[in-house]
């Protein structure tokens, strides 16, 4: 009898993306005749600036341009990013030393993870907050401790929890604003305090800031705008919400040099750098003018937000518009919703899945839940402004027609 192959023992500490296994639902209703219209994921759905697609059709046409690339970057790339933290953060880094190029961002957790954390050391993660911090933690061995973000501190970081607790074996602690789902606002008071907390404690916070854009145009943070944030600080900024590029993949960390060589010694053993097309076009991108991002990080997103948030109202769910920016609203799903009852709800089911299950079975809608954000989103459902205007108002009609509310 053949012996049965397993698989490796930490896939049982994690599910498969939820995305990966919606998208094949939703992919079959549409190959079965169903409009659905997805409202779901955060993925760009506008160009990116003109000059970085011109950019990349002239490299590719340079029989000299295909080879490998430095893992660190080009120069040209890491002078361009240097000048982005400049400009829009009025923060200024070294572009030799102090920034590292990424094949997106979500790599970066990946490596920041492998650089900091051992086997058995304990990660402190945002509850609600983006799955990649918990899912990729405990693949690597990692101890995930949730903290909490509640909406009566407006979702920044419960300060009273993390003083009370025992860091002794705490390596990073997550933190990303403008906030992943709930759009709560980067406060500079809060990073202030996390720079001393992690200071007094020994431990890196790690910023992952890549909504800044998104519907704001004067009020950009980074955590590296704080004293003392080099000591202790690493930042993971993205170009695929503010430049419209997530399947090009470029992202940056942004760290003192010391944290830099250390993400660099696992980046050079996993990956050998990104096509020079692409670097030298996301240089390009880097530098497109006030007006490009007015245009599409500010007035798209605003003219269909205006949608999206009668999309909340019509599915009776509570939001606080005012407070949430980003390229997502968050809304509660209040217990004395219409459609619960006919959810027929058990100990087990959670209330937001059940949910967002019957909008897309009964609308063709595709909304997220937020229990994949951790348990403090198991009662609130996602909207993504990532779908052009006349989808989101078709998906309204759709709901209006339910009588939800």
């Amino acid at each position: 009898m053949n012996k049965t192959i397993l698989p490796a023992e930490r896939l049982s500490l994690t599910e498969e993306y939820y995305f990966s296994r919606k998208l094949a639902e939703v992919a079959r209703m549409r190959q079965e005749g169903h409009d659905v219209i997805s409202l779901a994921i955060g993925s760009p759905d506008l160009p990116p600036p003109p000059a970085a697609i011109d950019m990349l059709c002239n490299v590719a046409h340079d029989p000299r341009a295909h080879g490998y690339q430095p893992t660190k970057g080009t120069p040209e790339l890491r002078a361009a990013m240097a000048r982005f933290y400049r400009r829009h953060f009025n923060v200024t880094i070294d572009s030799e030393s102090e920034v590292l190029p990424l094949i997106g961002s979500k790599e970066g957790i990946l490596h920041t993870t492998l650089a900091f954390v051992n086997p058995g050391d304990t990660v402190l993660v945002p509850d609600p907050g983006y799955p990649t911090y918990t899912s990729l933690s405990k693949l690597l061995g990692a101890q995930v401790l949730h903290y909490p973000l509640l909406p009566e501190s407006g979702y920044q970081p419960d300060f009273e929890f993390l003083e009370h607790l025992d860091t002794t074996r705490v390596r990073l602690l997550w933190v990303n604003y403008p906030h992943m789902p709930t759009g709560a606002r980067p406060q500079h008071s809060t990073y202030q305090r996390l720079v001393a907390y992690a200071r007094e404690r020994g431990i890196v916070i790690v910023n992952d800031n890549p909504y800044s854009f998104i519907l704001n145009s004067g009020s950009r943070m980074s955590i590296m705008q704080v004293e003392g944030a080099r000591e202790c600080c690493v930042e993971l900024n993205s170009m695929s919400k503010s430049h419209n590029m997530p399947g090009w993949r470029v992202g940056m960390l942004v760290a003192c040099p010391k944290f830099i060589q250390w993400v660099l010694k696992v980046k050079s053993n996993i990956d050998s750098g990104t096509f020079r097309g692409l670097q030298l076009a996301a240089a390009a991108a880097i530098d497109a003018d006030d007006e490009w991002h007015r245009q599409f990080n500010v007035e798209v997103y605003a003219a269909r937000r205006h949608y999206a948030e009668a999309v909340m109202r019509a599915l009776g769910c509570k939001a606080d518009f005012e407070s949430q920016t980003g390229m997502f609203l968050w809304g509660r799903i209040p217990d004395d919703h219409p459609l619960l009852p006919s959810l027929h709800l058990g100990e087990a089911d959670i209330r937001s899945e059940k949910f967002a299950d019957r909008i897309l079975q009964d609308a063709d809608v595709f909304i997220t839940p937020g229990f994949i954000f951790g348990r403090g989103g198991n009662d609130y459902v996602r909207l993504s402004l990532c779908a052009p205007e006349e989808r989101i108002a078709e998906a309204l009609e759709r709901i209006e027609r339910l009588q939800l509310a």
